[in-house]
């Protein structure tokens, strides 16, 4: 049999170059930063080739580690999706664990897994709704997907959208509060929904941003309109006729597709930042992950 090098030191160099730190190396694993250090040094001495260059805190693969990694990180996937499946108790089994934010999941996401479904009818999937930032390792994460790319700076961004927001409301809504000109300077300020993001966001445009981009003077009141914490209920409550939204193309795509909102101008802001995806280096190769990536890309570039 072929010499295998310790099973811990390889754990804790993986864990270490994909972090680009020994102390959220050491946080994943539950040991302390000199122990991991310590594994790392034993692997190093194991193979006889330097894996990182030491600077102060700071941490960079040498070329002997880049060629190491990817290796590791695959050997590693696959010993915890064949663990994984034995515990399950069926080998052939295959799960997809993909975590995103609320307002993402029930209008972009859930309709491409049906479509994924096509490809692998015999696939379990498991969709966890949650918040920035979230650990993949812990939590078994095959692909996570995240508004910016600068939640998980160990792991390579793959951009999926970069979305944009332009008013829109139900068609009846208009017909009723509207005009022919399309002109929303004289709707009243009740009428225009606001969409909260929350003290940690900050690059969200707002619609003083859009009529400002319209070259209009005419700000509307938040504390006189409607206000919702997120931007696929903003949409939903447009949908139902309670207001205009300024609303995400790529969350309202079905709705404008089905006529059940429309778009009352062109004028369109971008969001501050791209959604992402990000997927474990061990399980970059899984065609069902590769396959969902590409529905998803597919998705921003018609809607």
């Amino acid at each position: 049999m072929n010499r295998l090098p310790p099973l811990n030191a390889v754990k804790a160099f993986e864990v270490t170059a994909r972090l680009g730190n020994f102390v959220l190396a050491a946080s994943e694993l539950g040991v302390t930063s000199a122990a991991v250090s310590q594994q790392v040094r034993h692997l190093e001495d194991f193979l006889g080739r330097q894996l990182f260059v030491r600077t102060g805190n700071r941490l960079t693969l040498t070329d002997a580690g880049h060629d190491v990694y990817p290796q590791t990180a695959r050997a590693l996937g696959d010993i915890a999706n064949m663990t994984a499946r034995m515990l399950e108790g069926d080998l052939h089994a295959r799960r997809l664990v993909v975590s995103v934010p609320f307002s993402l999941a029930e209008h972009w996401l859930a309709p491409k897994l049906s479509g994924l479904l096509d490809f692998y009818p015999q696939l379990s999937i498991d969709i966890r709704v949650e918040d920035d930032p979230v650990d993949l390792a812990r939590g078994d994460i095959d692909l996570r997907i995240a508004y910016g790319d600068y939640h998980y700076p160990g792991l390579q961004a793959i951009v999926l959208a970069h979305d944009q927001v332009v008013p829109l409301c139900a068609p009846e809504f208009w017909y009723r509060h509207g005009n022919q000109d399309f002109n929303l300077e004289p709707v009243q300020q009740n009428l225009f929904i606001h969409t909260h993001w929350g003290a940690s966001f900050a690059s969200h445009p707002t619609w003083g941003d859009w009529f400002a981009e319209a070259g209009s003077p005419y700000r509307p009141d938040p504390a006189q309109g409607r206000r919702s914490g997120l931007s696929s209920l903003s949409i939903a409550m447009a949908r139902l006729g309670l207001g205009i939204a300024l609303g995400q193309k790529a969350i309202a795509h079905a709705d404008l597709e089905a006529g059940r909102l429309i778009v009352l101008s062109p004028i369109a802001l971008r969001l501050g930042h791209a959604y992402c995806a990000f997927v474990p280096a061990a399980k970059s190769t899984r065609a069902d992950i590769k396959r969902l990536i590409a529905m998803l890309e597919l998705t921003s570039n018609t809607a």
